[in-house]
């Protein structure tokens, strides 16, 4: 039965998740606990904590099953609900400074890294390594709102318009926050 709902859309797996057939989350976490989890690491920079935050936003799209409403595209209303959860994660940081003693290793290196590509000799992994934490740092020194517009655009492929729905807002702040994200990355990265 779970094979079959492979083929069916985001919307009529929530239709039927709603109408008690619990397998149709498995699929849509099939579909989504990646992206998820990717944008949700680039808010909170922190491996361990976007995957407790990828699996409490499937908690709340479940809870919320029978109060879904479809009025747009699913993939808002579900980044919607982590993008939330991320912010609360962020204000409860600040509230809460601590040093997470799993997230990176004895010389401050992410315990996370990229697949590195086979073709790639040691000098050319090593150079993209080190790219790619300069860019993870630069994006996570980026403030909260003009970290989750560029997270959402550049990475999910989101319009203007389905940022601003998610992030409650209008579409020209949407560009505004991406344009300021973009000049302060380059600012940080050059």
């Amino acid at each position: 039965m779970e094979n079959e709902m492979h083929d069916i859309s985001d919307l009529q797996l929530m239709s039927r998740l709603a109408s008690g057939e619990d397998l149709a989350l498995n699929v849509l976490m099939d579909r989504w606990a990646k992206r998820l989890n990717a944008f949700l690491y680039r808010m909170t920079g922190q491996h361990e904590v976007a995957v407790d935050l990828t699996q409490e936003a499937f908690v709340r799209l479940y809870k919320a099953r029978k109060r879904f409403r479809p009025k747009g595209v699913f993939s808002t209303y579900l980044f919607s609900i982590a993008a939330n959860l991320g912010r609360n994660h962020a204000r409860w940081k600040s509230r809460h400074p601590t040093v997470s003693l799993d997230a990176t290793s004895e010389d401050g290196r992410p315990l996370v890294h990229e697949v590195s590509d086979p073709s790639q000799g040691p000098d050319e992994h090593a150079d993209s390594a080190e790219r790619y934490e300069q860019v993870r740092r630069a994006l996570v020194a980026l403030p909260q709102d003009l970290r989750e517009a560029i997270s959402l655009f550049v990475y999910e492929g989101m319009s203007y318009s389905e940022i601003a729905e998610l992030a409650d807002c209008s579409a020209k702040a949407v560009e505004t926050r991406i344009y300021r994200a973009r000049q302060l990355l380059k600012g940080i990265l050059s």
